[in-house]
């Protein structure tokens, strides 16, 4: 008698403070699912990650929200593919609409596959060079280097959360404090975050 398969779903953000509620909507009705609450470039660093490699078998479909929540480089993604390849598990990222099948597949969408997560690599890089020349130019100059500031007041902030807790919808909520929706998911999964007033 055969096992069952099963749908498996790998969840990741980057730390404590932040919140999966969008990923496990994402990846919806599944068998089991791994949280993991760390940023790390290998997959040998995200013990969690591990543990979801090592359990699923033949069969299963590792179901991951995004291309960026699996791998953090194209060398990392192409050692997990290949190990999950060999395993015989199907992985599908829900938000690019990709499926990866074990039995060699369609070419094309290995292809997109590679694309996206070395452009996504790429874009992380150009980011932290970016920040990193940004901190040390305004670092020389005396007052101007204060760390993140937030656009909104604590008050404000505490009014935010409190409106979309009664179900205020998140777009109204952006237009009314003219921020962007980036912003706004920003204020409401990050609560722990130290609030600087600007």
């Amino acid at each position: 008698m055969s096992q069952q398969t099963q749908r498996v779903a790998y969840v990741r953000v980057s730390s404590v403070d932040q919140h999966l509620d969008r990923q496990l909507e994402t990846v919806g009705s599944v068998s089991k699912t791994y949280r993991e609450y760390q940023s790390a470039a290998t997959a040998s660093e995200r013990p969690v990650l591990r543990e979801a490699l090592d359990y699923v078998r033949e069969g299963d479909t590792l179901v991951v929200a995004s291309i960026d929540r699996l791998a953090r480089s194209l060398k990392d993604m192409l050692a997990i593919m290949e190990e999950l390849e060999e395993k015989g598990v199907t992985v599908e990222f829900v938000s690019q609409g990709l499926t990866i099948r074990p039995d060699g597949g369609d070419l094309t969408t290995r292809l997109i596959l590679h694309v996206i997560t070395a452009v996504a690599q790429s874009e992380r890089e150009m980011i932290r060079e970016r920040q990193a020349e940004g901190i040390a130019i305004a670092k020389q100059t005396p007052g101007r280097y204060r760390g993140r500031v937030r656009k909104l007041s604590s008050e404000q902030i505490k009014e935010l959360r409190t409106r979309e807790g009664d179900g205020v919808p998140k777009a109204q909520l952006a237009r009314d404090y003219q921020i962007s929706r980036t912003t706004l998911y920003a204020y409401l999964d990050q609560p722990k975050l130290p609030i600087i007033d600007g």
